[in-house]
């Protein structure tokens, strides 16, 4: 690892509470929507698999997150432990968006996240379907940021 990297714990191998603490930690920087600060948590060289698309590297990362964000508007992420082992983590996830011409979304998938022994995330493997949903369907209501410790699990929402 570069020198200049700063570990981020928690680090592998997990257990069932690091491995959740890594995927809320997740959730929430995803939910800040800043493509630098999400691309932080990855390696310098973190090789990902996004729907179709594939990336290599921290740079790849911020232009794909940033394109992202230009288009799924009003994005709200709840990602959810699936299993763990190691430095393995394997996620659930769900995300409500909206297009510039206001048709909105619910996005989900599932995520495998391979760690480095310092907390980096190495790979990142997503699949994801999108699902139109109206406006009055959306189950995801909170402002930009974290997701309020009240708000409904995707467990809890039944999804």
């Amino acid at each position: 690892m570069n020198t200049l990297e700063q570990p981020r714990p928690p680090c592998p191998p997990f257990d069932a509470e690091s491995a959740g603490q890594k995927v809320r930690m997740a959730e929430d920087a995803w939910n800040t929507r800043d493509p630098h600060r999400v691309s932080l948590a990855y390696t310098p060289d973190s090789v990902w698999r996004n729907r179709s698309d594939f990336l290599v590297g921290r740079e790849a990362i911020v232009r794909f997150l940033t394109r992202k964000w230009n288009k799924e508007l009003d994005y709200c992420l709840i990602k959810e432990l699936w299993a763990w082992q190691g430095n393995r983590i394997a996620v659930r996830f769900a995300y409500e968006w909206h297009d510039d011409s206001g048709h909105w979304f619910r996005s989900y998938g599932n995520e495998n996240w391979e760690f480095d022994e310092n907390g980096l995330m190495l790979q990142r493997i997503a699949s994801i379907n999108d699902l139109p949903i109206t406006e009055a369907e959306r189950k995801f209501h909170w402002a930009m940021g974290t997701r309020p410790d009240t708000h409904p699990s995707l467990s809890d929402l039944g999804l």
